[in-house]
């Protein structure tokens, strides 16, 4: 299966685009052929974090990748804003704990989703949160 759209971008600036992303998603994980529960959760993941760059990060954008590791497949996903950061990244981390909003998932729900998961973020100049999951 020849894949159209190794990588690309979309902005995360309002709640359309959060639903874009969702889409985005959604056809960038049935052309990889996840199964639908991996589908879902991948789908899951990209919301809650189009929501936190949204209203967390003022708006940013999200590009994805299509992966080719010898016969296993993935995407990863790169969300990633210029806001205000993370003052506390192990508290943001910490199950139950919330900012308000969202699905309450949080960025802990996220990263149980997915494969693999990563966080950086400076104060003042933004975060960057980027998951993967392997078909």
């Amino acid at each position: 299966m020849p894949i159209e759209e190794p990588q690309g971008s979309v902005p995360v600036r309002s709640e359309q685009d959060i639903v874009a992303s969702r889409q985005k998603v959604r056809m960038l994980t049935q052309q990889l052929k996840f199964s639908l529960v991996d589908q879902t959760k991948m789908i899951t993941a990209a919301s809650e974090l189009s929501r936190n760059t949204v209203v967390h990060g003022g708006g940013g954008q999200m590009r994805w990748e299509l992966l080719e590791d010898g016969l296993r497949r993935g995407l990863r996903l790169h969300f990633e804003d210029t806001g205000p950061g993370i003052p506390d990244m192990h508290l943001a981390l910490t199950d139950g704990w919330t900012s308000g909003g969202g699905m309450g998932l949080g960025l802990p729900g996220s990263k149980r989703l997915v494969h693999e998961f990563e966080l950086k973020s400076t104060p003042g100049q933004g975060t960057s949160v980027s998951i993967t999951r392997w078909k």
